[in-house]
């Protein structure tokens, strides 16, 4: 009767007072644009920070000035054009993975139904996903089943997109994006 408690507790203990910290040299968050409604490329950003608290609230940000896309010109475009980032430096994401957090084991598992929120551009909306996450002792990587689509209407960037079709001379650039990440975090325990 002891053994099964012990375990149960030090299971409680490690998850429930646990922090992870996001490993941004690990970590990966891209999005593909397509253009002439036929020519798609992807793009990254390269400084994402965050960390899933002891509550079981997933957080992080995006350095929209960190778009890369191959381009030196065209990162700069979209960092002023687009992203504005002199008014919005950085998008953030929350969700809630709390009821999941406590019973997570070893190896790959799926969370359902995983509300997040998206702060863009000024602009906040609610999605609903479902995560992949592989934990493997003191690390987590945590995907998206599938890629999330990004309108962008819904964070005002449709004005930012037109200017960069217009100086880049092309018919079309779509306002639907699908993003996708992987994010790793390694358990700090205090």
């Amino acid at each position: 009767m002891l053994k099964p408690l012990l375990i149960a507790l030090s299971i409680f203990s490690t998850n429930a007072f646990a922090t992870w910290q996001l490993d941004n040299s690990k970590s990966d968050l891209s999005f593909t644009s397509i253009k002439k409604a036929q020519i798609a490329e992807n793009h990254h950003f390269g400084k994402l920070e965050g960390q899933i608290d002891k509550e079981g609230t997933l957080q992080f940000s995006i350095d929209l000035s960190s778009v890369e896309s191959m381009i030196p010109i065209r990162n700069q475009r979209m960092q002023t054009m687009l992203f504005e980032v002199a008014k919005f430096p950085k998008a953030h994401v929350s969700a809630d993975v709390s009821t999941h957090l406590m019973s997570l084991k070893n190896g790959t598992q799926q969370l359902k139904n995983v509300k997040a929120t998206l702060d863009l551009h000024g602009q906040q909306q609610t999605f609903i996903m479902d995560l992949v996450v592989n934990k493997h002792n003191n690390q987590l990587q945590v995907s998206p089943v599938r890629a999330i689509l990004i309108n962008a209407a819904s964070y005002k960037l449709t004005q930012g997109i037109e200017a960069l079709r217009k100086v880049a001379g092309l018919d079309r650039i779509a306002t639907t994006v699908p993003v996708t990440f992987s994010l790793v975090f390694n358990e700090h325990t205090k």
